[in-house]
């Protein structure tokens, strides 16, 4: 074959093979423009999706900045909440917090060194009580209170001094490095500063709403008041309250706590309604309102409000406008026992 008829022949080949191979990019173009409407549609609706956020406790004050995991801000709030039951000073509490954060981070560990364990890394064989009672941060914070009282002047002591005469530890220097972070939560834990503790959460989940005791509490706002009691002691009245619908999720399980009268009660109520927003999660606390302030895990990242903001529910906003503390809690109705049809 001549040079011009391969030319020819060239020239007059069928291309529509060629032309047809953009065709098998063609599902992985569909899929790109789709990626890219899913995204434009879901920046410009992002206010209706319900975000994530890392989860998390805070005290921001003048005293300074301290963040906590909920675990962490939940056993400091029953380190504070035993020393209010009592009636010790907020000196007493930063000590005992500064010696947990430095002997656990504010665990409740189960295994430390040696024989050690609780928040205090207390040991059994040091006559500090059994694993099950020094596994007990009520227990385990009245055992390390009992022995700090002890010591004439503690108050005034420097906290290393005082918190070393109680643990014998070898390093006692290191508490020193907690007490300004120590200070600041007991500031809020003890009601001093009110509204500077919060916790971020995305849920709290829901307790079972069970028969109604005695005390008019169903068994969702019973958990919170035998915490509250166990800690608090008779420092605080929890009792039965009807909470609106609207306050949590399925039906609202409420509870008012009398704290007392003038600022001492004040004080006491602060430092309740922080220790509620710390246990959060853990007892399915929903909304906290107190002194013209209102807390509600459905809008956490926006802190404290004011009871009378456009966010706050009507028997929260009446609640904290009153002076009483309220607790929501969310439940869900108990299940049926009778048998199926």
């Amino acid at each position: 074959m001549s040079l011009k008829s391969m030319m020819d022949s060239a020239e007059s080949a069928p291309t529509a093979r060629r032309r047809r191979r953009w065709l098998g990019c063609l599902p992985f173009v569909l899929v790109l423009a789709l990626v890219v409407a899913v995204g434009l549609y879901l920046n410009r609706h992002r206010d209706l999706l319900p975000i994530p956020v890392a989860e998390g406790c805070e005290v921001d004050s003048a005293d300074g900045l301290v963040d906590l995991s909920l675990d962490q801000m939940s056993n400091a709030g029953t380190i504070a909440a035993v020393a209010i039951s009592r009636n010790l000073p907020e000196r007493a509490v930063t000590i005992s917090l500064a010696t947990a954060m430095q002997e656990s981070k504010l665990q409740n560990l189960t295994a430390g060194d040696r024989d050690s364990i609780g928040l205090f890394q207390q040991r059994p064989s040091q006559g500090w009580g059994t694993p099950a009672q020094i596994g007990d941060p009520v227990y385990a914070t009245n055992k390390f209170l009992d022995k700090l009282v002890q010591i004439q002047g503690y108050a005034q002591l420097p906290l290393t001094v005082a918190a070393q005469d109680v643990q014998h530890s070898g390093y006692p220097d290191a508490y020193a490095t907690h007490e300004t972070d120590a200070k600041t939560i007991s500031g809020a834990l003890t009601g001093r500063v009110p509204a500077v503790l919060n916790c971020t959460v995305n849920s709290v989940g829901t307790a079972v709403a069970g028969p109604v005791g005695s005390n008019g509490l169903q068994q969702g706002a019973q958990a919170v008041a035998t915490k509250l009691k166990k800690e608090f002691g008779s420092t605080v009245t929890p009792r039965a309250s009807v909470v609106a619908s609207s306050d949590a999720a399925a039906e609202g399980l409420g509870l008012t706590v009398g704290t007392g009268r003038g600022s001492t009660g004040t004080a006491r109520g602060w430092a309740v309604a922080q220790w509620a927003v710390a246990n959060c999660q853990n007892l399915h606390i929903t909304t906290v309102a107190y002194d013209g302030k209102v807390w509600r895990s459905s809008d956490s990242t926006k802190r404290w409000q004011d009871a009378t903001g456009a966010s706050a529910s009507r028997s929260a906003s009446t609640s904290a406008a009153s002076g009483a503390l309220q607790i929501t809690v969310a439940a869900k109705a108990a299940a049926s026992t009778s048998p199926s049809s």
